[in-house]
């Protein structure tokens, strides 16, 4: 496909405050430029980028949501495949709400709640272990290939995958079997699940598995299809995640940059988040899983699900403290926060709509260099 070619490309703005004054967006320039040259040079199709700070949030968007014969342009109500923020921003905090709610311990063998693990060595792998990526499996695998079902997978889980190896090794797998735990556990789906403990209360909005048809013309698309002679868009950009049915614990959430932002305040401010009149979680819950977490041969930088600041995958730049910890999609998507500075940045792209090949660590770094800049120069504004 060609790319998008725009010297002065389509823009869209919003903020929720007035904390930055009447002239944010010439304040704010500086933050959006990476997205912006990122779009003007052909790497990618378009984006929204947010942040959030002090309650106040404030987004941009630039480019196209689809390029081709089906223009579409991208703005701040687009929404995207997550990818694997899904990991972070639904598995994580379903898990941790599990283990506040004492129906879990996060030491626990996974065995207990998935019987099906019932290998020598896979019995014996805990729930932290597959949360901070030490339990020894391998990254992926193609299931979908072979059109398995959740049964043949949890079989081939259990018996045929050599669990406990040395060090830290990101594993789609291990989500995909706590995504599994949350099902068994809250009785329901993932979807169900993240619905009542976090889409509603926190109020965002348009986050869900398998978007609806209806919504096509808001999803950004992702990669070309040969087999559909189109664009994926609205479903699911993995392909295990798609044999699952488009639900799992490692991929399938498509979002809002406002609704990543709006989750942020989870792990900024956890006591302001209510839930049947309690925090969604406690700050309890929250700081063990920015706690970092190893197993002795391997520390890391690796917290419960998140990665923290020194991980080999860490893109936060160079400005964000020493606290900041984050996560990445393989579409193109992301969020960074800083409790130091009590800052949230999201940056949402459809990386893969040129090729997988696209790279925008530098992008994601550059953006997060500028994003705690800003709010630096406003802390020294404001006193």
């Amino acid at each position: 496909m060609n790319r998008f070619d725009a010297a002065v490309p389509y823009e869209e703005w919003d903020a929720t405050g007035t904390a930055w004054g009447p002239d944010y967006r010439e304040r704010l320039r500086d933050v959006w430029q990476p997205l912006r040259k990122a779009v003007q040079e052909g790497l990618i199709p378009g984006g929204v980028a947010g942040i959030r700070y002090k309650s106040v949030c404030l987004y941009y968007a630039v480019g196209l949501a689809e390029a081709g014969e089906k223009e579409r342009q991208a703005g701040i109500h687009t929404l995207y495949d997550c990818a694997s923020l899904t990991k972070v921003t639904v598995t994580l905090p379903l898990i941790l709400k599990l283990w506040e709610q004492k129906k879990l311990d996060l030491d626990d063998p996974a065995s207990l709640y998935i019987p099906e693990l019932s290998s020598p060595n896979s019995s014996l792998i805990t729930v932290r272990q597959l949360l901070s990526h030490t339990a020894g499996l391998p990254p992926t695998w193609d299931f979908h290939s072979s059109s398995w079902r959740l049964e043949h997978i949890l079989y081939f889980l259990g018996n045929k995958v050599e669990f406990g190896g040395h060090g830290t090794v990101y594993s789609d797998l291990g989500f995909i079997l706590l995504g599994v735990i949350v099902e068994r556990l809250f009785g329901t789906t993932m979807n169900e699940a993240a619905r009542r403990y976090l889409f509603s209360p926190l109020e965002m909005k348009d986050s869900c598995f398998c978007p609806s048809p209806d919504l096509r013309f808001r999803i950004a698309s992702t990669e070309w299809s040969e087999e559909l002679g189109d664009f994926w868009t609205g479903i699911v950009h993995d392909e295990n995640a798609r044999a699952l049915g488009g639900i799992s614990g490692h991929a399938g959430l498509f979002a809002t940059c406002s609704d990543l932002l709006q989750y942020a305040q989870l792990w900024l401010e956890p006591e302001q988040t209510q839930f049947e009149g309690k925090p969604i979680l406690s700050r309890f819950a929250i700081d063990e899983a920015q706690k970092r977490h190893g197993n002795g041969l391997d520390p890391s930088n690796r917290g419960l699900g998140w990665v923290l600041k020194g991980n080999r995958h860490d893109v936060s730049g160079s400005r964000l403290s020493e606290r900041s910890f984050g996560h990445t999609g393989f579409t193109g998507t992301s969020l960074y926060m800083d409790p130091q500075r009590g800052l949230a940045a999201v940056l949402m792209t459809n990386r893969v709509h040129f090729g997988r090949q696209q790279d925008i660590t530098e992008l994601r770094k550059t953006f997060h260099d500028a994003a705690a800049d800003a709010v630096d120069h406003l802390a020294k504004e404001s006193g």
